[in-house]
C-alpha cells in the first residue's frame, strides 16, 4: 500500500510512518513543520518507500497532487495543546477545518480511504463515564477560545461523515484520548513531557487547577497499532471510535508518579488556571474512554500502562536532552 500521511512529521505521525515503513508500505509525508520535526523522521530519509514532502495541508494543488498517487490518507495534520489552541484560536479553526476539507475533497475526487484524527476534546465537559462514541457534547460559551479546538474537530467529524453518507468516501474517525510517548513536544501543553522535563531538571512540577482533574494516557504504539487496522476494514467506514486507555489517574497523582519514576526532588506547585492560559478558562473534571466499539470491531487492547508510559518518556527525554 502507498500511505499518504498528513502531519507525518509530528508526534503520532512520526510513529505511524515508522510502523507502516517497518511492515514494507510506502509513506509520503507530507509537514510543514508548524508543529513537526523534520528530526522525528530523518531516520526515515533512507528507507525505502519513504518520501517527505514539505508543505501545508492548505495548499489544494499540492494537496491534490498527493492524493492521486497514493491508496489512502491518514490525516493527521491539526493545531493541537491547549495552549496552542489558546493563543492561536484563529490557527486552530483555520487548519483544522480548511485543511480537513481539502483533504476530503481530494478523497473524494480520487476515490481514496481516509482516516481523520479527532479528540476527547469533542466531548467538551460531560464528565459522565465511561464516554461512548454518541454522547452529548457539553461545551462553553463559543467566545471562549478553549474551545474552538473542539468546534473545529466537531466540523471535521461532521465533513468526513458527511462525504461518507453522500458522496461515499470510504472515511473513518478516530478521537484520541491522551496520546503519550516519545517524540512527544510539552511545548504546546502536553502535560506529560512537560512534567518529566520538569522533573529530570528538578524544577517545581507546575499543576495547573486543583489537580483532581483526571485522564487516562495511551501509549503512542498502541495508537498505530490500531489506525491501519481501522482504514482497512470495511465495517469501520462511516464509523468513530475512541482510543485510549481506562487506567484513570488525577493530574496531581500523574505527577508524582513522575517525581517517583524519575526520583526526583521537584515539588508540586499549583498553577490557577487563568495564570496558566486566560481569564475564564474551563477544563474537564473527567475524561475516561468506553472503548469497547474498538475493541468489539478490532480486538484494540492497550499494551501498555501508565508507569510503562512515563517510563518510556524519561528514557527518551534523557537521552534527547
Amino acid at each position: 500500500m502507498h500511505y499518504l500521511i498528513t502531519g507525518g512529521a509530528g508526534f503520532i505521525g512520526s510513529h505511524l510512518s515508522d510502523r507502516l515503513i517497518s511492515e514494507g508500505h510506502k509513506v509520503t509525508v507530507l509537514d510543514n513543520f508548524s508543529t513537526g520535526k523534520s528530526d522525528n523522521v530523518k531516520h526515515l530519509e533512507n528507507k525505502a518507500g519513504f518520501e517527505l514532502v514539505v508543505g501545508s495541508i492548505l495548499n489544494e494543488f499540492l494537496v491534490d497532487k498527493l492524493a492521486e498517487r497514493c491508496d489512502a490518507i491518514f490525516h493527521l495534520a491539526a493545531a493541537v495543546g491547549v495552549e496552542l489552541i489558546v493563543n492561536h484560536p484563529l490557527e486552530s479553526l483555520t487548519t483544522n477545518i480548511k485543511g480537513s476539507e481539502i483533504v476530503l475533497n481530494m478523497a473524494f475526487r480520487y476515490h481514496k480511504k481516509v482516516l481523520i484524527t479527532s479528540t476527547s476534546e469533542i466531548y467538551g465537559k460531560n464528565t459522565q463515564g465511561p464516554l461512548k462514541e454518541d454522547q452529548d457534547r457539553i461545551l462553553g460559551s463559543p467566545l471562549k477560545s478553549r474551545w474552538s479546538y473542539s468546534t473545529a474537530k466537531a466540523v471535521d467529524e461532521m465533513l468526513a461523515y458527511v462525504y461518507w453518507k453522500t458522496k461515499d468516501v470510504p472515511t473513518v474517525i478516530v478521537r484520541l484520548f491522551n496520546t503519550v510517548g516519545p517524540r512527544q513536544s510539552g511545548a504546546y501543553g502536553m502535560v506529560v513531557p512537560r512534567f518529566v522535563r520538569q522533573a529530570l531538571e528538578g524544577k517545581d512540577i507546575t499543576v495547573y487547577g486543583s489537580g483532581k482533574q483526571s485522564r487516562c494516557f495511551l501509549h503512542v504504539k498502541d495508537v498505530v497499532s490500531a489506525l491501519p487496522k481501522l482504514i482497512e476494514n470495511p465495517k469501520a467506514y462511516g464509523q468513530v471510535f475512541n482510543i485510549g486507555s481506562q487506567e484513570e489517574v488525577t493530574i496531581e497523582d500523574l505527577a508524582r508518579k513522575v517525581i517517583e519514576i524519575t526520583k526526583s526532588k521537584s515539588k508540586l506547585v499549583n498553577i490557577p488556571y487563568e495564570k496558566a492560559y486566560e481569564e475564564g478558562f474551563e477544563d474537564m473534571e473527567r475524561r475516561i474512554p468506553d472503548t469497547s466499539k474498538i475493541r468489539d470491531l478490532i480486538g484494540f487492547k492497550p499494551t501498555a500502562d501508565l508507569k510503562a508510559i512515563i517510563e518510556d518518556v524519561v528514557s527518551y527525554t534523557r537521552e534527547n536532552k
